[in-house]
């Protein structure tokens, strides 16, 4: 049994364990933690970043390529998609989902997001949709550096992930979900109820985009918090200066 308590639940290697372990349910899950938006919170974090045709867009922590279509119909052929993740059992998915895409321009890197290969000053987009909430603080420098990066000056970047309501009234129900039903639910769907358990504990301690908003102005990023639909997702907009 996995417990936050005997491992570190932001070390990179228990984090790819967890979503390989997840991968094959984890779109139906997605779906139903966000309450059924969380496709339409992927549409909402690629219209925010402004795409236009031609660019470069990194796309981090991936995942299945659930930003993909929107970000590939933005782009046009002449656009350029750099799909990156840690975790093989996700990327499996992603790699039969690109045949959905005959003549796109996908770079599909299967690294660790601290140390990729993505060149300096390359990209004119950075994307990542659902995956903050499991990076401790630490983590959340190195990842602002590596953003800084590899984002060209002007670049734009956008953030989203599931997110802690403020309502009051909203938290009690919100947290019920999280800890007893989704559980249940990840039980019903690949026998392991553990497994989802963590996302309820990396949502709690994710709460907003506040601090990665803080964070990401500490390494010169220029950027704003956003809430959707009253807290229930939070993110990041903004750019890198000229």
């Amino acid at each position: 049994m996995r417990s936050e308590v005997m491992q570190d639940i932001y070390d990179p290697k228990f984090v790819e364990e967890l979503f390989d372990e997840m991968s094959g349910s984890y779109e139906r899950m997605n779906y139903i933690t966000s309450f059924g938006f969380s496709a339409r919170w992927r549409r909402q974090l690629v219209e925010q970043a402004k795409l236009q045709e031609g660019q470069v867009v990194a796309d981090l922590l991936t995942g299945m390529g659930e930003c993909w279509k929107p970000i590939l119909k933005q782009v046009g052929p002449q656009g350029k998609l750099i799909a990156l993740d840690f975790s093989e059992g996700m990327l499996r998915f992603a790699r039969a989902y690109q045949q959905k895409f005959p003549g796109a321009d996908i770079q599909i890197l299967q690294e660790d997001l601290f140390e990729n290969s993505i060149p300096n000053q390359s990209v004119d987009r950075v994307i990542s949709g659902l995956g903050m909430k499991t990076f401790s603080e630490a983590q959340i420098h190195s990842f602002a550096k590596e953003v800084y990066r590899m984002l060209k000056p002007g670049g734009k970047l956008s953030f989203m992930d599931v997110a802690v309501p403020n309502n009051k009234l909203l938290r009690w129900p919100y947290f019920f979900y999280l800890k007893r039903v989704i559980p249940v639910l990840g039980w019903l769907f690949i026998g392991n109820p553990e497994n989802y358990r963590m996302l309820g504990i990396y949502s709690e301690r994710f709460g907003n985009a506040e601090k990665f908003a803080r964070i990401f102005r500490e390494h010169g990023l220029q950027v704003e918090h956003q809430a959707y639909f009253y807290g229930c997702a939070s993110g990041l907009v903004g750019s890198k200066p000229n």
